[in-house]
């Protein structure tokens, strides 16, 4: 029974991590190559994709995105969809989609090592190349050099806020448990 606990618990936290990593805005230090629109239909791995935009056809899960093609810092090619979250999760409530892509597209830069344009790229979600998973831009701005510190202040409010709760709630079951066990003993 106790390596079930085990494995329940591990579980619980592997998945909660995971989500947290997969939900809360991460940074990249790139150059924005080359930006484009694609016709995509989510299909299988449509949980890692947004919603359709609201007003449009239900029946059809086919629709244009925006795509930023960017080489982070260690040369290495990364892809971020761009799509709006609407109201829906997480809540980014990303309405400026066409914004953003001009933004982008404004910032693109060549390998020139003297000219390099370098952007933070805040995104959520991850890249898997076999199941075609992209992250999803949030924002873009441009940065003097690759050697910029992002702090990333949000994230820090929310895990703390996270690990108060956690904590509150793990005090007060210890508590009630240890009351519980008195009034046994009696």
């Amino acid at each position: 029974m106790v390596y079930v606990k085990w494995v329940f618990w591990g579980v619980f936290w592997t998945v909660l991590l995971a989500f947290l990593h997969y939900t809360l805005p991460q940074h990249d230090i790139a150059r924005i190559t080359d930006t484009y629109e694609k016709r995509v239909d989510p299909g299988e791995n449509s949980l890692f994709w947004s919603n359709g935009d609201a007003g449009s056809d239900p029946s059809t899960a086919n629709r244009d995105v925006f795509f930023i093609q960017a080489f982070r810092t260690n040369d290495k090619p990364m892809i971020y969809r761009n799509e709006d979250t609407g109201w829906g999760w997480p809540p980014y409530f990303k309405f400026d989609t066409s914004n953003l892509q001009a933004e982008a597209a404004d910032l693109i830069s060549k390998k020139s090592a003297t000219n390099a344009q370098w952007v933070v790229i805040k995104h959520y979600g991850w890249r898997n190349e076999f199941m075609s998973v992209f992250p999803n831009a949030i924002s873009v701005r441009a940065v003097d050099s690759p050697d910029v510190r992002i702090i990333p202040w949000l994230n820090i409010i929310i895990l703390t806020f996270l690990a108060a709760l956690f904590w509150g709630v793990w005090a007060r079951w210890r508590k009630w448990r240890a009351r519980r066990a008195e009034r046994q003993a009696y």
